[in-house]
């Protein structure tokens, strides 16, 4: 552990105790708190307990000390051939590195959810994947059974071929059809979470000028995020793609890089560019400072 690792995790411990009365703070109040900590792990401290049961106690959720790098992360499994052994292993990695979601494919949405419940990480998962090109309606249905058997986060593929064709209307309408039934289906289930929309471009499919339309078009339609890539065509993320998305839909809106992303290197960039949120398969390797497998 260097100095500024070590500055980042004293400073993030002290943080927790912000929020404490100043008669319970003790020893670890706002102006000793960091000096006692900076001790602590000196003397080969590595581990906090922190209350996780309790997280009223002291305002914060069990995975606010996680890498800030992780919970930007969905921890992405959708090859077709991926076994429900890997979704498991995957949904293990997700709670113990604190990744922001799991993403799978809709039929193994409900075992995620089961798998995850009661952790901070969310499952997510695609929409009209990876050609987007069924039917409004379909795409509509398709996430209102996702939400129904766990899923919080959406993440639909566009028409790429209307988008192509000038039928503007069409594709915002398509949009707005899987943010509109996220909505109602959300209303109908008991959840504190909200529902999260992301609409994937295909930006390896599409010129700049169709970049930006397509993102005004999700940022008209109401989703929360647009997203580069499936992984699944014929390129993946670029900083540029991201950028020129960041410029189109102002500071407001999220935007996931994904395809492609495969080191620390990668995901940072991304980051500098705009991008909110990363998805990747290699999120461990990611976190680890190696390099990943290539694709999804």
């Amino acid at each position: 552990m260097n100095a500024d690792e070590k500055r980042r995790i004293i400073e993030r411990l002290q943080a927790r105790y912000q929020g404490v009365s100043r008669a319970s703070q003790g020893a670890y109040g706002s102006e000793s708190s960091f000096s006692a900590l900076d001790r602590l792990v000196d003397a080969g401290a590595c581990r906090f307990g922190v209350c996780v049961d309790q997280p009223d106690r002291n305002s914060f959720a069990a995975c606010d000390l996680a890498p800030p790098l992780a919970r930007m992360i969905d921890h992405t499994a959708l090859k077709p051939d991926t076994t429900e052994a890997q979704i498991r292993e995957l949904c293990e990695e997700a709670r113990k590195y604190c990744f922001a979601s799991v993403c799978v494919n809709p039929c193994y949405v409900r075992l995620a959810a089961e798998l995850l419940a009661g952790s901070p990480v969310a499952v997510c998962t695609v929409i009209g994947f990876p050609l987007g090109a069924s039917a409004s309606q379909v795409k509509a249905l398709e996430s209102e059974i996702a939400i129904r058997d766990g899923a919080t986060e959406i993440d639909m593929v566009i028409n790429v071929g209307m988008l192509k064709s000038g039928h503007h209307t069409y594709v915002e309408n398509d949009m707005r059809a899987v943010v509109d039934a996220a909505k109602s289906a959300a209303t109908s289930r008991s959840t504190r979470h909200k529902i999260v929309t992301k609409v994937i471009l295909e930006t390896a499919l599409l010129s700049d000028e169709e970049k930006v339309i397509a993102s005004v078009l999700a940022q008209n339609a109401g989703a929360d995020f647009v997203k580069t890539s499936t992984g699944f065509s014929s390129g993946g993320a670029t900083a540029a793609d991201v950028a020129l998305m960041r410029r189109a839909v102002g500071p407001k809106m999220g935007i996931k890089a994904s395809g492609g992303v495969r080191t620390k290197e990668d995901a940072e960039l991304m980051i500098a560019h705009g991008a909110t949120r990363i998805g990747a398969s290699a999120s461990v390797a990611i976190l680890k400072g190696k390099t990943g497998a290539s694709g999804y």
